[in-house]
């Protein structure tokens, strides 16, 4: 994978939560910290969007997407 180097600041509690969660967790870096952290969230947001889509299906379309159809034809 391709990577891109930046560049952040964070605050000190945040610095030794993820130089703690590297040797608790045997990452190589705090990189590979950061990435898990940042996969994490993206999972959540991603969760987060099919919940929202999942409220927005309308219960009279999926009973009709099958009309006409019995198992024999599956």
């Amino acid at each position: 994978m391709q990577a891109e180097k930046l560049s952040v600041s964070l605050p000190i509690p945040l610095v030794q939560f993820i130089e703690t969660y590297k040797v608790a967790h045997q990452c190589k870096s705090r990189s590979q910290v950061i990435e898990r952290a940042l996969e994490l969230l993206r999972m959540q947001e991603l969760e987060e969007a099919y919940r929202q889509a999942a409220q927005d299906v309308d219960p009279e379309w999926e009973s009709t997407i099958a009309d006409g159809l019995s198992d024999e034809t599956w």
